[in-house]
């Protein structure tokens, strides 16, 4: 039996804008400054009309250095899943020094979402902004969708399509089908 596919998120830069300073990205800190990027809820929407479960997966870190807390991140999440079609969120709540197997690019937090909902990884994609995305995309052998901002960074490793926004990849995604 084939499983469900699946669209794997990253929550920030892809569903929300993020706050960048000196060319690097950082997430919004309080629900009321959670901006909605221009065509996400309709790009969600259409990805889940083509039979794909939208799942959000996403590094945390500042609530464990104190930056953030973890009530206005639930906070941001229910606000999401409250007015966009979103299956799941899951997210990681760890720094790099913790080594957890579900902080991107580890693929940890994919392979949970596709235990928990019976998810073929081989049929599944994920969009995101940063090389850790992509990695966990490699790590978990699903397509990989990278919106390039230019930031200065790392770059993600091939393959991956680049695209300019969440609904360009749903576009792309759904015209390779």
């Amino acid at each position: 039996m084939v499983g469900r596919r699946a669209l794997f998120l990253d929550r920030d830069g892809v569903i929300n804008r993020s706050i960048v300073r000196e060319g690097k990205p950082y997430p919004p800190q309080t629900a009321e400054a959670l901006e909605v990027l221009p065509g996400v809820p309709d790009a969600l929407q259409r990805a889940r009309a083509a039979g794909y479960l939208n799942i959000v997966v996403t590094n945390q870190p500042d609530v464990a250095t104190g930056k953030q807390t973890l009530a206005e991140v639930e906070r941001m999440h229910a606000f999401l899943r409250a007015n966009m079609p979103i299956d799941a969120i899951k997210a990681c709540f760890h720094v790099d020094a913790d080594a957890c197997s579900c902080r991107k690019p580890a693929p940890g937090m994919l392979l949970e979402a596709a235990g928990e909902f019976g998810v073929d990884l081989a049929l599944s994609a994920l969009v995101g902004d940063r090389w850790r995305d992509i990695g966990a995309a490699h790590a978990a052998g699903v397509a990989g969708y990278f919106i390039d901002y230019g930031y200065r960074e790392r770059r993600p490793e091939p393959p991956y399509t680049a695209v300019k926004s969440l609904p360009d990849a749903v576009a792309h995604l759904l015209a390779a089908r």
